[in-house]
């Protein structure tokens, strides 16, 4: 995994991505050359921006592909997804230069040249898609992985390491018991010399050891594993890499401790400062350009349905504050006034026609601007849900308290991740993505949410 703007990415996604920028790049110029020849390519490119008119393709190609999820997990592994969705890429692409193209034709690379480069695209990008995904799923080309623990943490890790072969990383076994005859962990100080825990590894031949034991007090094998360090075998906390692979810390095995000290949980005064700053330029902004549709959207409301079209709602906020929350109202006037609020499903009977349309588009969460102005919340955090839910999920999910450490926000980790919540189990996940966030809260990972949501808001996902 590779850390970047405090959150983590596998490796080889990364490089599949760099390398096909670095495929479409060279196809377009190539296209370049054979169309116009060595001598003139070299003029084009090197005196009449040639190059950057490149580039603009290559990161059209690019920005359409991470778009349609080419690079998401659950994408990767299926031939037929890919296909489709690069059939997506290719019109999309299309439409967008093409677009582009009238608006400033300076930046055309002239039609032949395009339509050549698109061809060699399709088929670079096909057969380099069908050569990496057989790479990825050979055993050889991935690290062994030994898991100690029968925990729950141990399964999941498992499960996810299986699902997921563009991580590089394959679950070779798994040591639930690993006490030696004495009744103590082999390998520990007090218990039998170190090469009985040895001998319990040597047969899966690992490259990496995770260590994912429900309860470590007197039962880590901590002589054993560090004599495997020292021997180059790479030993992992679970709760780490799991939290590295996933985006969310686990919940279930986490204790008081951990929030005591592991890096993270502590908001700098600066980073404050900066969140507040971005929030007040980037809702200011928001306001003088959506004021126009938000007075067509109040508009609308008010002459599709009776009542108000600024609905108010009470929000837990930071160190459980209360605030009012402001909304286009999206549901018959008076159907979501009473404390006890229903969440809302997909068909709704509560939902107005006007309703439907701004939720599917998020135009709805317009008015927040006003909010996220005057201090309410930040542009980027946890999303703030009414009193009752959260008094129920405080009773019910442990460490609930811990997401109210920061201002919630109209977006977030979790909102990107995990999308609309209607139940416990939903909200505990939720919770897990949060608590990742507060952990490695920082500008680089609030510009990313921010990138995301776009993403987000453009495909219309997660709307209910």
């Amino acid at each position: 995994m590779v850390r970047f703007l405090n959150a983590y990415f596998p490796a080889r996604t990364l490089f599949l991505g760099i390398s096909e920028a670095c495929l479409i790049t060279l196809a377009f110029l190539a296209a370049v050359i054979v169309r116009l020849g060595t001598d003139n390519a070299s003029l084009m490119l090197g005196y009449e921006n040639g190059f950057l008119r490149v580039l603009l393709v290559s990161a059209a190609f690019m920005g359409c592909m991470y778009y349609f999820d080419l690079y998401d997990s659950t994408v990767l592994s299926n031939r037929r997804e890919v296909f489709t969705r690069m059939i997506l890429v290719l019109g999309t692409v299309c439409i967008v230069l093409g677009f582009l193209y009238h608006v400033y034709p300076s930046l055309g690379l002239g039609r032949s040249i395009f339509l050549s480069g698109l061809i060699l695209v399709v088929v670079l990008l096909l057969a380099w898609r069908r050569l990496f995904l057989l790479v990825n799923s050979l055993p050889q080309f991935a690290q062994r992985a030994l898991i100690l623990g029968d925990s729950a943490l141990a399964a999941s890790l498992a499960e996810e390491l299986g699902a997921r072969p563009e991580l590089g990383v394959r679950v070779v076994g798994q040591i639930a018991d690993f006490a030696s005859r004495n009744g103590k962990p082999a390998g520990h100080a007090s218990g039998e010399p170190v090469e009985g825990f040895l001998k319990l590894v040597q047969p899966y031949e690992a490259d990496r050891i995770i260590v994912a034991l429900g309860d470590r007090r007197g039962k880590l094998p901590v002589e054993g594993l560090l004599e495997l360090k020292t021997r180059g075998m790479r030993v992992e906390d679970g709760a780490e890499l799991y939290e590295a692979v996933t985006g969310k810390v686990p919940l279930d095995s986490l204790r008081l401790s951990w929030f005591l000290f592991s890096s993270g949980f502590r908001v700098s005064r600066p980073l404050l400062l900066y969140k507040r700053m971005l929030s007040i330029f980037l809702s200011t902004v928001g306001l003088i350009v959506a004021l126009p549709v938000m007075a067509i959207v109040a508009l609308a409301i008010r002459l599709d349905s009776p009542g108000p079209a600024v609905f108010r709602q009470k929000r837990v906020g930071q160190n459980g504050k209360i605030f009012v929350l402001y909304k286009f109202r999206t549901m018959v006037n008076g159907s979501d006034q009473d404390e006890n609020l229903r969440p809302a499903t997909a068909n709704d009977c509560r939902f107005t026609r006007v309703g439907r349309i701004l939720r599917r588009t998020r135009l709805d969460e317009l008015p927040q601007l006003f909010n996220i102005l005057r201090g309410d919340m930040h542009f980027v955090g946890p999303r703030p849900f009414v009193p009752n839910q959260e008094q129920e999920c405080l009773e019910q999910i442990p460490y609930y308290r811990q997401r109210w450490a920061v201002k919630p926000g109209a977006t977030g980790w979790a909102q990107i991740n995990r999308g609309y919540c209607a139940t416990i189990e939903d909200n505990k996940e939720k919770l897990a993505y949060d608590l990742f966030y507060i952990r490695n809260l920082s500008i680089g990972l609030d510009l990313l949410i921010l990138f995301q949501t776009m993403k987000i808001l453009l495909l219309g996902q997660g709307s209910r």
